[in-house]
């Protein structure tokens, strides 16, 4: 039994360093300082100016309205690797516990207190995205209007499988 030779652990080293550098995992979005307009627009002030947020029209439902800024309706962030959005609570109303899976989220709260939004008063918030497509996984939507088999659900839970037959039926 003798040692591998000095150009056999030559090569398995090199091999282990590629594979090592190759071998990574990252957000797919094309990251620039600037993107510049497409042919048909101007690069001028409106190019960088958007009235999105401006006079939103407020649901009064049970849920907060949610206007998206992204790159689909504000092109001057194309490349920028952001996405915004403009959170409208009508007095009493909530957000679904939901996470985004491509995207961090900070929130500002610019108008009220927000906890669950018990106020008599409309809240409103300013969110940012590390991402121009976050994207949305809804808790209640995936854990209960799917088929997960109820017996999970009740025992993940603790709670009986009427409260989430009923909880399931109230998703679309």
């Amino acid at each position: 039994m003798g040692f591998a030779s000095s150009t056999t652990v030559t090569a398995l080293l090199c091999l282990a360093a590629f594979v090592v550098l190759s071998a990574h995992a990252a957000d797919p979005e094309e990251i620039r300082d600037f993107a510049p307009p497409p042919p048909d627009k101007k690069l001028d002030g409106q190019f960088f100016t958007s009235i999105l947020l401006r006079n939103i029209n407020v649901d009064k439902g049970a849920f907060a309205n949610v206007t998206p800024v992204n790159v689909g309706n504000f092109p001057a962030l194309s490349g920028l690797g952001v996405s915004n959005a403009l959170l409208v609570y009508p007095a009493g109303s909530v957000n679904v516990p939901h996470t985004h899976p491509r995207g961090t989220e900070t929130l500002f709260i610019i108008e009220g207190t927000l906890e669950i939004n018990k106020s008599k008063q409309t809240v409103r918030a300013y969110a940012s995205f590390s991402s121009t497509n976050p994207g949305l996984v809804s808790l209640p939507r995936t854990l209960f209007g799917v088929n997960i088999d109820i017996e999970v659900l009740t025992k993940s839970f603790e709670v009986s499988p009427y409260i989430i037959k009923t909880v399931s039926a109230q998703q679309p």
